[in-house]
């Protein structure tokens, strides 16, 4: 069997598409279907079905995918065995969300790091189901995500399934960011209404286990903020919101440094109603290095920073 036949079923199952995973794939959807179509008669049953919500697995189906992801992960781990001969070089890889105090965190930690030893880093800074899908491929060995309170249930219920253990980093309120010369930056007491006039910027590639957009939309508060400019990365937030004072943002509360480097405050929202959870998220049975526990530490120092400061 061939293997990278393995590798297009788990991108069908991830995208719920054979359009969508041919895309992600890189190659031709017809082409993609025939290599699937190929698989299922090697298997002798059918690993996916269509329904009204696009592709799915059945139940045979979900069970050999279980099976495809265990065989990958070990190639990977066969693959993987000459690069970690060498224990003088530092190995760390990780997947994290765009958030300020978990960047400030791994810039302490890689600061840390011997230099006269190797080092090899892998981060990528995404959302919360890429997070997840590159823990269960193998991609990273740790990730953290992010979530609205709201959504817990969906996300516990995601990671169990998934097999992935979970570590609570903190629970916190978004905070609004904005310039200094933000019109409400000295406001005594800025309420979520005084917000509706301005630009939210804000990242747009939020998805939820089990949940369509649509479905997302419904579920969520009512929201009258029609302003919205969506990015993909942290970079040009802060340009944005040093540049045009018009502009704030939903965040956890950011350390000093970025404060002080792009000229902007950080307030508290009377009525918004917004908290939230970062989860460290790892396989069941996974082993911490003595790296893993060393970015862990320097993750809750910067957290500790920012979580005991007074917002008003």
């Amino acid at each position: 069997m061939n293997t990278q036949y393995l590798e297009y079923a788990i991108e069908v199952e991830k995208a719920g598409s054979i359009t969508q995973a041919a895309d992600n794939l890189f190659m031709a959807q017809p082409n993609l279907s025939k290599a699937i179509k190929e698989l299922e008669d090697h298997l002798g049953f059918m690993i996916f079905e269509r329904t009204s919500k696009g592709v799915v697995p059945t139940q045979k189906g979900a069970e050999f995918l279980v099976y495809a992801r265990n065989i990958l992960e070990q190639i990977d781990k066969m693959m993987a065995l000459s690069k970690h001969d060498d224990p003088d070089t530092q190995r760390f890889s990780i997947s994290i969300p765009r958030v300020s105090y978990i960047a400030h965190g791994f810039t302490k930690f890689v600061a840390g790091l011997d230099p006269d030893k190797g080092i090899e880093i892998n981060v990528q800074e995404t959302n919360s189901m890429q997070t997840i899908n590159n823990i269960v491929e193998g991609k990273f060995n740790l990730g953290i995500i992010r979530y609205d309170n709201a959504y817990e249930s969906y996300f516990l219920d995601y990671l169990e399934d998934k097999g992935l253990a979970h570590n609570l980093i903190w629970e916190f309120e978004y905070l609004a960011l904005m310039s200094k010369d933000h019109p409400l930056a000295t406001v005594q007491e800025v309420l979520y209404d005084d917000l509706i006039q301005y630009v939210e910027i804000i990242h747009g590639d939020n998805t939820i286990p089990y949940l369509s957009s649509g479905d997302i939309k419904k579920q969520s508060e009512p929201q009258r903020i029609e302003k919205k400019i969506y990015l993909y990365e942290r970079g040009n937030q802060f340009e944005l919101l040093s540049n045009i004072p018009a502009t704030f943002m939903w965040v956890s509360p950011v350390p000093d440094i970025f404060l002080n480097r792009y000229n902007l405050v950080q307030r508290k929202c009377k009525g918004a109603n917004n908290k939230s959870k970062d989860l460290l998220i790892y396989p069941k049975g996974y082993k911490f290095t003595k790296l893993d526990k060393k970015f862990i530490n320097k993750l809750y120092e910067s957290k500790t920073e920012v979580s005991f400061k007074e917002y008003f």
